[in-house]
């Protein structure tokens, strides 16, 4: 994701607490379709006089096709170059004025747009969010500038970062017919090929209000908000839906590997193993073992190689879930020297032991505890909760979803987390990347 935007762990809670938790949205949470299909989630608190908005637009690489890679990516830029009745930069100008900031994210599925500000810049913010949707420019010389932005963006995240490097290579073998396989950044004839018309067509498609989710989390007034929205979005039309993405990975036969010489001080090692879709019920399970396996010191693979062999200097373990089945990694950076080989036994050794004994009640109940502390501590502010009713809204296709996580927590047992680790840790279903160090003048 171009930014990623990662949750803190805030004070540890206990399981015993998870399982008391109600599987109910808080009350005051409301939610309204417009009639052109442009969806609103409004959930005020007033702890501060601050308001976080998020719009969620349903456009991510898995949209794209050869030729218009990046595309998704592009208009994460595109969106505060100006509209037709506002300047480039006005968009962050005004907001500022009103002591308010922004960001976007990109990710193979979405495009997510944020903004905080005083309550009081409200109906501003509604200005210019239905102004840019309605009104985007397509002025030919920001499309060049920013061209180039997201080209030399590129080469900062991927060709000159040697994990980033290394993941897209994995990722685009891991998928064969799936749009997953397409890097979100773009491949770079793709990033210098796209033509205006491509833009106006993917904008139009894409950027239609029934594409998007908006969540306004603080300050506000319910009946407030949705008046502002029909004011400011609901004048914009409906568009066709966008094309379905039909393609389904075929099952892998067997192991793929990929291997990367490129200048470098250390060797890397990446997996990643097929996995299941985000609204999947083993959700729970697979984001625990993720904890129990790689999250903090006590973790089974930071302990083994870290501590105890000293074969890697850092290990961590990611699920990337979608609106289509994805993949669960594992990144591992060796010591100058190391062996990528010998730590790839040592990970598949440990894998056989979790598959025959299975984790302790100890090793769940610290996993529980990491994972409920980043639950409660994002509900805790109002940017925790725009982004966390925004995520099961749209990638779990129920808001109140998000409050069925303690329990669903709460009811994975060990026998849960090795039939999750036996079916998913499973080497014919894997990609294993190897980056090492080449020899001076030899880089891949």
């Amino acid at each position: 994701m171009y930014p990623r935007i990662a949750g803190g762990l805030v004070a540890a809670l206990s399981f015993f607490t998870l399982a008391a938790v109600h599987a109910a949205a808080p009350d005051g949470i409301r939610a309204l379709t417009l009639d052109n299909g442009l969806r609103i989630i409004v959930w005020p608190d007033r702890d501060i006089p601050n308001v976080a908005l998020y719009n969620y637009v349903r456009v991510g690489s898995r949209n794209e096709a050869p030729g218009i890679t990046g595309l998704a990516h592009f208009f994460e830029h595109m969106m505060f170059n100006g509209t037709e009745t506002r300047p480039p930069g006005e968009f962050d100008r005004e907001m500022e004025a009103r002591g308010g900031s922004n960001n976007a994210s990109t990710s193979d599925d979405l495009t997510i747009y944020m903004d905080w500000f005083p309550s009081s810049a409200l109906e501003l913010v509604f200005d210019l969010e239905g102004d840019r949707l309605a009104h985007l420019a397509f002025d030919p010389k920001v499309i060049e500038s920013e061209r180039g932005v997201v080209y030399s963006e590129r080469r900062l995240r991927v060709e000159d970062d040697n994990n980033g490097f290394l993941a897209e290579q994995v990722q685009s073998t891991a998928f064969a017919a799936h749009p997953y396989h397409f890097p979100t950044i773009g491949w770079p004839s793709d990033i210098e090929g796209w033509t205006l018309a491509d833009l106006q067509a993917f904008f139009r498609t894409h950027y239609a209000p029934n594409n998007c989710t908006f969540v306004v989390v603080g300050d506000v007034d319910a009946d407030q908000v949705f008046a502002l929205a029909r004011k400011y979005l609901a004048p914009i039309p409906r568009q066709a839906p966008p094309p379905a993405v039909r393609t389904v990975e075929p099952v892998q036969p067997g192991e793929k590997r990929v291997t990367v010489e490129r200048r470098a001080q250390t060797p890397l090692l990446q997996l990643a193993y097929k996995a299941p879709k985000a609204d999947d019920p083993r959700s729970a399970a697979l984001n625990l073992l993720a904890v129990i396996l790689a999250q903090g010191d006590a973790s089974r693979l930071h302990r083994l190689l870290v501590e105890e062999r000293k074969l890697a200097v850092n290990v961590d373990a990611y699920l990337q879930e979608g609106f289509d089945p994805g993949l669960f990694w594992l990144f591992v950076t060796l010591p100058a020297g190391g062996d990528p080989g010998e730590v790839e036994r040592v990970i598949d050794a440990e894998f056989a032991r979790l598959e025959a004994d299975g984790v302790t009640e100890a090793e769940l109940t610290r996993a529980r505890n990491l994972l409920s502390a980043g639950y409660w501590g994002q509900l805790a502010t109002i940017n925790g909760k725009a982004r966390l009713l925004g995520e099961y809204e749209v990638m779990h296709g129920d808001y109140r979803k998000l409050f069925e996580l303690p329990a669903a927590i709460a009811r994975v047992k060990p026998a849960d987390i090795r039939a999750v680790a036996t079916e998913l840790l499973d080497a014919r279903h894997r990609t294993v990347g190897v980056l090492v160090p080449a020899q001076s003048g030899e880089e891949g």
